[in-house]
C-alpha cells in the first residue's frame, strides 16, 4: 500500500505561498494543530484559508500568514471568538467570505465531487448573498424553483487531524463527530493527516467500527504522527480540550505585549519544545494552587 509516513519539516516544505489550505475539525474541536503550529514556523504567506474555524484561524492571522479567509464561524467554543480572528475582522486586515454552514458543506461536496456548484435554499433571501457577490442562482430543469448555485470550495491542500491512521494513510476518528474531514480530504489535490499514533492497518479494526475509518488512503499523501498533535482543541476521546491553556491563548491574544511573551514562550520553538512549555505552564499553575 506504501508508506507515506512524514515529518513535521517534510510536511511544511510542501507547502507553498499562494496556496488555498482547507482545515478539517470544528471549531475548537480536533484541529490539525500541530501542523498549523509548523506553518507559523516557515516563511509561507497569502494563503487562502477554508474551513469551520477555531484557533487554527487565530494563529494563521496572527502571524500574517492570511490573504483570505473562506468560513462558517471562527469560535473556540468555550470563548465565542477568537480575539485574533475578530481583531482582523473588524480592522479589514483580510479579505473574507462568510457563508451558511450549510452552503460551506455543500461547496465542500461539491469540490469533493469535481463539480463547478451543488444546489441549495440556503442564502435565498438573506445577505449571504449581498455580502458574496460572486454567488448566483440558479433556477431548477424540472419545477423552476429558484436555487443558490453553491459554487465549489476546491483545495490545494487539506489538513486534518484524527485519533488514528496506518502508515498507507487509512485514517480513523474515535470520537463522537467526523466533522467534515473527509470532504476536505475529497476536495483538495493533497491532503495531509496529523494522528495521534500511526499503528498497524488491522489495529483500525481493533480500534473502532468499519464506519469510523473516515479517510482512504486514496486520499492521502502523507501521514505525520503527532501525540497532542490537536492541542489545545480537543480530541476525543483521547483528550478534551485544555481549557486552561485555551483561555490563557485567549487573554494574551487580547494585547501586543502578552501576545508577544505568548509567542516567545510556545510558538518560537519546535513541537516538542511547545509541549514542553505547555508541561511548565501547567506545573506552575499547579504549584500557584490555580488548576483550573
Amino acid at each position: 500500500m506504501g508508506d507515506k509516513t512524514m515529518s513535521l519539516e517534510d510536511f511544511a516544505r510542501t507547502i507553498e505561498s499562494g496556496m488555498t489550505i482547507g482545515i478539517g475539525g470544528w471549531g475548537s474541536r480536533r484541529k490539525p494543530m500541530a501542523l498549523v503550529r509548523e506553518l507559523l514556523r516557515t516563511d509561507v504567506r497569502d494563503l487562502t484559508v477554508v474551513t469551520l474555524g477555531g484557533p487554527d484561524v487565530g494563529l494563521l492571522c496572527a502571524a500574517g500568514k492570511v490573504r483570505k479567509l473562506v468560513y462558517g464561524f471562527v469560535s473556540l467554543d468555550t470563548i465565542p471568538l477568537d480575539p485574533h480572528f475578530r481583531a482582523v475582522r473588524e480592522k479589514g486586515d483580510i479579505e473574507t467570505a462568510e457563508y451558511d454552514e450549510g452552503m460551506f458543506v455543500t461547496g465542500l461536496r461539491a469540490a469533493a465531487n469535481r463539480l463547478d456548484f451543488l444546489p441549495i435554499r440556503a442564502g435565498l433571501g438573506s445577505d449571504v448573498l449581498t455580502m458574496n457577490p460572486d454567488l448566483a442562482t440558479i433556477a431548477s430543469p424540472y419545477s423552476g424553483e429558484e436555487y443558490v448555485a453553491m459554487k465549489a470550495l476546491r483545495l490545494d491542500v487539506a489538513l486534518v487531524h484524527v485519533n488514528r491512521a496506518d502508515a498507507a494513510g487509512n485514517a480513523q476518528y474515535l470520537g463522537p463527530d467526523p466533522y467534515f474531514d473527509d470532504l476536505y480530504a475529497m476536495a483538495a489535490d493533497r491532503c495531509y493527516v496529523s494522528t495521534e499514533r500511526i499503528v498497524a492497518p488491522g489495529e483500525l479494526l481493533a480500534a473502532g467500527p468499519v464506519q469510523s475509518l473516515l479517510i482512504s488512503r486514496l486520499f492521502v499523501n502523507g501521514v505525520i504522527e503527532t501525540p497532542h498533535g490537536a492541542h489545545f482543541t480537543s480530541c476525543d476521546p483521547d483528550y478534551g480540550r485544555d481549557e486552561v491553556f485555551q483561555a490563557h491563548y485567549a487573554s494574551a491574544a487580547r494585547g501586543a505585549g502578552p501576545w508577544e511573551l505568548f509567542r516567545k514562550t510556545f510558538l518560537d520553538g519546535d513541537e516538542q519544545e511547545y509541549h514542553e512549555a505547555v508541561a511548565e505552564f501547567h506545573a506552575r499553575r499547579s504549584e500557584q494552587g490555580d488548576g483550573r
